[in-house]
């Protein structure tokens, strides 16, 4: 792993970036998913994070929230740098983020309110009936009042979505990630979800990052997207630099066309046999892209 400079796990920045990633590189084994991300985030800012399928997204999304620690480089939330910080920092800035899972990840044996002060029990020393009313507040928000009783096998997909974000939120954090918040819903609903992230960013004042596949949804809601292709980034730029832009592949994302692909011979006989590629190999994924991408 390579050597990072010494300084305190709670040492800050001078600028104002909530999200700064830096050299971030990730394996699964000895397969390389992320090659040296560098991104950040403003404050107030909707980050928008696109990508086909395998393009490392949701690997992205994993080292942002602390799930996953890279192979080098470093990711820097709020000031904290959560490659190197210890438990009790780690603690602290988790009462300042919040995740909305893609699923949900409601427990089934809780209901709704319960589910909702669930962070409140973990994190603070507030009495029963103040997490309560600051449940039933984010319940509010997210436009779920009345339902706090129900459980989470009562909900339609679009319930169980909001009652995430109003988990998420009730510690009014100042950064909030998305999973794929459109996943498995009809337009309509996804619609309102869109409506709910640009509201949540205006009352709450907070930064956002989305990871989704749902153009339309991007469009509508980003500052900026960042579009990830084979575990590198591709380009950041606002909406009207994306539907511009003159790189093959993200016009393939945009226009859902497949990519052109050649399968090279000798990597296909490799794969067959398990045998691995030599190191450095440019053909190691197995194909040769479009010559127009980059």
């Amino acid at each position: 792993m390579a050597a990072v400079a010494q300084e305190t796990p709670t040492q800050t920045r001078t600028d104002d970036a909530v999200v700064r990633i830096q050299g971030l590189q990730a394996h699964y084994g000895a397969r390389q998913v992320l090659h040296d991300i560098e991104l950040t985030v403003a404050p107030g800012e909707i980050m928008v994070i696109m990508g086909g399928s395998g393009s490392g997204k949701s690997t992205l999304l994993r080292h942002l929230v602390g799930l996953m620690r890279p192979t080098a480089g470093s990711v820097e939330l709020l000031g904290v740098d959560i490659t190197r910080a210890p438990a009790l920092e780690m603690q602290r800035l988790r009462r300042r983020i919040g995740v909305a899972f893609q699923g949900g990840a409601l427990f089934s044996s809780m209901n709704v309110l319960d589910n909702i002060m669930l962070p409140l029990r973990e994190h603070t020393q507030l009495d029963r009936q103040t997490m309560e009313i600051m449940a039933r507040l984010k319940l509010e928000v997210v436009n779920l009042a009345g339902a706090e009783d129900l459980m989470p096998a009562e909900l339609s997909g679009g319930m169980v979505k909001r009652a995430a974000v109003a988990r998420a939120i009730v510690m009014d954090p100042a950064l909030l990630f998305f999973d794929e918040p459109s996943a498995g819903l009809d337009p309509a609903v996804s619609s309102a979800l869109d409506d709910l992230i640009l509201k949540l960013r205006e009352a709450m004042n907070m930064s956002i990052v989305v990871v989704t596949h749902e153009l339309e949804s991007a469009f509508k809601i980003a500052d900026r997207i960042t579009v990830l292709d084979q575990g590198r980034i591709l380009t950041v730029d606002d909406v009207a630099g994306i539907r511009r832009s003159d790189n093959a592949r993200i016009q393939n994302l945009l226009n859902r066309r497949a990519e052109n692909a050649e399968v090279d011979a000798e990597t296909y006989l490799r794969r067959l046999t398990g045998e691995a590629a030599p190191a450095g190999d440019p053909q190691a994924a197995g194909t040769k892209q479009d010559a127009g991408a980059v």
